[in-house]
């Protein structure tokens, strides 16, 4: 068994057999209505050779995608186990079979998060696809607005189990060892597993830590309009479909998806919006409406290249702002129990996969919780991010806790 070297090339896989359109429906996409809502492509890749694969699909709020990942493990008995279900579609199921084919059933499906309903909505449905697999979810599950039990939410109700506390206790510990971090936020739970794969060092992540790539990944490449959207400055701009484009357009989404509104990023008037939609050219008129509410301003580039930082991990804008902040004890043991692990990579569910890096980058991305005074600042591997682009997700939160929504952290503490 060889693992994956730094800067090797992975070879993205679809269904083996001949596309079908009709393989990428998702039937249950008003539950969670997500971009591209009814239709959901899967790439398949190896991530560490003939033990670990990933699975992408892509999911937003209009134009703003980004991968949502499923990784799949093959067990040293045999089998194969899920960790964060993606959208079961026919295309996503043959590839998972072709897997199983070699290597064995699905004999375990772990849910790693209590509130993420992206990644629960899937659970259900990938599981009535294997029978036999045994179902694991984190504690402290939760849904809104009504706390419903799983099964109503579609778990199997004779095989799904709650995660124990000791990783030592779970059937698959010959092969994993796991960290849960549960957070109160008073309506929810906050809840992230931390699943270390031993033979390959690997770390399995749900939300916690991600890493930016610079060029789009090829699950975002499969349909380009959503790059080439976001690649423009204005309404009135053509875009040509080129590499540099959609590098350009998806270092954008990076810039929307973490930070909501960056720096960058100039409001255009809903009137001034319905003048440049007149003039847009026809291809611009399929997304917002017609409408291109925005223009980025010069020194864009420049937030996104701090927001990358050369690849390194880092905890997104919005957790450090809103979650992290109201246990930052708490988090720190969980993250020196995780940097622990003698991991060489991470596969996180979003973005960038997989990281190569170190138990100590995965801990300096914590950083920020240490010190009083940096916490509520976005900060990644002790490096502080501009403030003027989290600017709006501070004015955020504090409306939500004005509002009684949330509670700031220091209610929490």
């Amino acid at each position: 068994m060889g693992s994956l070297q730094e800067g090797q090339e992975t070879k993205p896989q679809q269904a083996s057999s001949s596309i079908n359109p009709r393989d990428w429906v998702w039937g249950f996409w008003p539950l969670v209505p997500l971009y591209p809502y009814s239709k959901r492509r899967t790439v398949r890749t190896e991530a560490y050779e003939d033990t670990i694969w990933t699975f992408d699909q892509i999911q937003g709020i209009l134009y703003t995608v980004v991968p949502i990942r499923m990784t799949v493990v093959k067990l040293s008995k045999g089998g194969l186990l899920v960790y964060a279900p993606i959208a079961p579609t026919k295309e996503c199921i043959k590839l998972v079979k072709e897997l199983v084919a070699i290597h064995g059933n699905v004999r375990y499906i772990i849910l790693p998060t209590a509130s993420g309903l992206e990644h629960k909505v899937f659970v259900g449905p990938f599981a009535r696809q294997f029978p036999s697999a045994q179902v694991f979810v984190t504690p402290s599950q939760w849904s809104y607005p009504i706390n419903l039990p799983l099964s109503w939410l579609g778990f199997p109700r004779n095989r799904t189990h709650v995660l124990p506390e000791d990783s030592s206790l779970a059937p698959f510990a010959d092969d994993f060892e796991y960290a849960i971090l549960d957070i109160n936020l008073g309506r929810g739970s906050f809840v992230e597993v931390a699943l270390f794969h031993k033979n390959s060092r690997t770390l399995l992540l749900t939300d916690t830590v991600l890493a930016v790539p610079e060029a789009p990944p090829p699950i975002v490449q499969l349909d380009s309009y959503a790059l080439l959207f976001h690649a423009r400055d204005t309404a009135l701009d053509v875009i040509t479909d080129s590499e540099e484009n959609r590098s350009k357009g998806w270092q954008r989404i990076c810039l929307f998806a973490l930070y909501f509104a960056p720096s960058a990023l100039e409001p255009v008037s809903l009137k001034q919006a319905f003048r440049d939609a007149l003039k847009a050219p026809d291809r611009s008129k399929k997304a917002y409406f017609g409408l291109f509410p925005f223009r980025w301003k010069d020194d864009w580039q420049r937030s996104f290249d701090r927001l990358r930082g050369g690849g390194r991990p880092f905890v997104a804008p919005i957790l450090q702002i809103f979650i992290l902040d109201h246990a930052p004890k708490k988090t720190l043991d969980w993250a020196d129990k995780v940097a622990s692990w003698n991991f060489q990579q991470i596969i996180a569910c979003h973005f960038d996969a997989p990281i190569q890096t170190s138990p100590y980058q995965f801990r300096q991305a914590f950083s920020f919780l240490e010190n009083e005074q940096t916490v509520g600042k976005v900060n990644s591997g002790n490096q502080l991010l501009p403030p003027e682009d989290f600017a709006f997700i501070i004015e955020l939160e504090q409306k939500l806790d004005k509002s009684g929504i949330t509670r700031s952290p220091l209610e929490k503490l």
